[in-house]
């Protein structure tokens, strides 16, 4: 997996951490799940920082996301 596949399955993990944690935190249990996704999302973006030189800035996050649907769409198209 390339730097830009890294950033963006992190950022969908850091996004469904959000709602698990308030649906958690409304029905009064303890928001394991989220805190699990938390945990992947913080190692996956790391991670692409790190192998990614220079690292990301704020723009360059939707040409990756633009990127990884490109390449999926790529993968699938040519089955």
């Amino acid at each position: 997996m390339n730097s830009d596949t890294y950033l963006v399955t992190g950022l969908v993990f850091a996004c469904l951490a959000v709602p698990s944690f308030l649906s958690a935190r409304l029905d009064g249990r303890s928001p394991v799940v989220a805190a699990f996704c938390m945990l992947v999302a913080v190692t996956l973006i790391s991670l692409a920082l790190w192998k990614k030189p220079g690292g990301y800035h704020l723009a360059d996050v939707p040409m990756a996301l633009f990127r990884v649907i490109g390449d999926l769409r790529m993968e699938f198209w040519h089955r």
